[in-house]
């Protein structure tokens, strides 16, 4: 699973560059799980016949499968390379890493509204929040006519803000299984 943006020991932090955080927007694009996983999204639209204008057969699912990458990518590259450069944000994910399992859920959704900045100071997550709004609106100017309205885009927006906390949840949980699966087997 690409998890390019998980800061998992927050005491060895240091700042990274422009260059960085559009090298992470590359990475986590053209990583084959991600290229994957949007290709098994565009297939369960193309079951569900999402977007019927789009048709069936490869040129429905091309059309779908096109929209969702670009979709994704750029709100990928507004949430983890434009905003956090023009903000001076840092957009990886720092994973809390110990407590309960309700805190440390209430941790990683509230990252949505909070992050840090390039020198480590709390603050509110613009990069997240209007770069999910920008992407949306940019995603609207491509979408079939009849979803350019004021209400998809507010969708678009709703659900990439979900997405992501989906995401940071699994940001905050994800190394602890990876490590739990690493373990060596016990001898008998």
């Amino acid at each position: 699973m690409p998890n390019y943006l998980t800061v998992e020991n927050k005491r060895q932090v240091t700042s990274i560059s422009a260059k960085t955080k559009f090298k992470l927007s590359e990475k986590t694009m053209t990583d084959p799980v991600t290229i994957s996983f949007l290709g098994t999204l565009a297939l369960l639209g193309q079951a569900r016949n999402s977007n019927p204008s789009y048709g069936q057969e490869l040129a429905g699912y091309a059309k779908r499968y096109g929209t969702l990458y670009a979709d994704t990518g750029i709100a990928t590259l507004m949430t983890t390379s434009v905003f956090p450069t023009l903000l001076h944000q840092d957009p990886r994910y720092f994973q809390l890493g110990t407590g309960s399992f309700w805190h440390r859920t209430k941790y990683s959704l509230s990252r949505i509204l909070v992050t840090r900045s390039d020198a480590g100071e709390i603050q509110p997550n613009y990069s997240v929040v209007v770069g999910n709004a920008v992407a949306a609106g940019i995603a609207s100017s491509y979408h079939p006519a009849s979803q350019r309205t004021v209400g998809n885009t507010l969708g678009i927006w709703g659900t990439n803000l979900a997405l992501n906390s989906l995401c940071n949840m699994a940001k905050e949980f994800w190394p602890d299984i990876r490590r739990k699966l690493r373990k060596p087997a016990a001898l008998d």
